[in-house]
């Protein structure tokens, strides 16, 4: 009497898919730690110190109302901040779910939609719920209308470039596309982030809430994607 063994083989794709979604889990986790552990350290001042030398340390000695660098250069961090303005991602939402409407993948748009606006309503009830006022500390370099934390700009970004990126990936087959996509989002995410502290309309924990947070929010929208495409919900149009 001989035993037998079940073998169980596992696809390529499989084994990529596995990987990807383990990686979105990490990204998840990570990112909500991140943010509670920050929103944590705001309430109780523990970010102050930090915060402010980081601002003085982007200004001209003696000047706060003087960014280092050259005007060009305060110029083109005036650029990166526009990317994540309300209007710039609005347009660019739009533009990708068109887009993706035009190639047939119209449960893909949908879903990039409701998951850029469930971000947004997110945002705007962070920081309304902490109303943390904006750094005095330094001039600012450009014109802000809401509470500090967390950074809005920073956390949109994310949000819209990091799912847009993630989700535009998933219609094109050639890795290397993919990877130039994730590659470019994660870019300019923390370019506008970075613009905020540079230009003093933010603290620095502001900034980092809201990479932690838009990215977590990125990360469960993908889940969510995964999730659909295993439950024969297929987002993706063949």
């Amino acid at each position: 009497m001989s035993d037998k063994k079940t073998v169980t083989v596992t696809s390529p794709g499989q084994f990529v898919l596995h990987h990807r979604t383990s990686l979105a889990l990490l990204i998840f986790g990570l990112g909500l730690f991140a943010f509670l552990y920050l929103a944590g350290e705001v309430i109780e001042g523990e970010t102050m110190r930090f915060d402010s030398w980081l601002l003085l340390a982007l200004r001209v000695p003696g000047d706060t109302a003087d960014p280092l660098g050259p005007a060009w250069v305060e110029e083109m961090f005036r650029d990166f901040t526009a990317l994540g303005g309300v209007g710039m991602l609005s347009l660019l939402t739009l533009i990708s779910v068109g887009y993706l409407w035009l190639m047939g993948q119209r449960r893909v748009a949908l879903f990039l939609l409701f998951s850029i606006l469930g971000g947004l309503l997110l945002s705007s009830m962070l920081k309304s719920g902490f109303d943390r006022p904006r750094p005095e500390l330094v001039s600012h370099g450009s014109q802000v209308y809401t509470s500090s934390f967390p950074s809005g700009h920073t956390m949109l970004s994310a949000v819209v470039y990091l799912t847009g990126g993630a989700l535009l990936a998933m219609v094109h087959a050639p890795h290397r596309v993919r990877l130039y996509l994730i590659g470019c989002s994660v870019l300019i995410t923390l370019l506008v982030g970075v613009s905020r502290v540079y230009l003093g309309v933010h603290w620095p924990s502001d900034v980092l809430a809201g990479w932690a947070a838009g990215a977590a929010w990125a990360a469960a929208c993908w889940l969510a994607a995964q999730w659909l495409q295993e439950r024969g919900r297929n987002l993706v149009s063949d």
